[in-house]
């Protein structure tokens, strides 16, 4: 399995990332890897289909938002927090304290 692209952290932008944040089934996937701490590509619980799900993590890789790692046939999805917090304090403080809704 080839490795999927991915900024550097000084890449990312401000815009990207909050445009990977404003839909409510990524909110949901980010909320899931900052309790889980890492995550398959398709998690339990999200009633999207697998198709809109990869187009969810393509969006949220491509700002900069998580990490995509292969284990063997399996990608292994990780919020890039530190990195984030670095570039964009309390950003991500802002985004998970805020109550979830019904997203997925």
């Amino acid at each position: 399995m080839r490795p999927l692209p991915q900024p550097q952290l000084d890449d990312v932008e401000m815009a990207t990332v909050l445009h990977a944040l404003g839909d409510p089934v990524r909110l949901e996937l980010l909320r899931r890897l900052a309790a889980d701490g890492e995550s398959t590509c398709s998690p339990e619980g999200i009633a999207v289909p697998r198709s809109t799900l990869s187009n969810h993590w393509r969006i949220l890789r491509e700002a900069g938002v998580i990490s995509v790692r292969t284990s063997g046939k399996t990608r292994l999805v990780t919020l890039r927090r530190d990195e984030l917090d670095t570039r964009f304090p309390r950003l991500l403080d802002a985004v998970l304290d805020e109550p979830a809704h019904a997203t997925a």
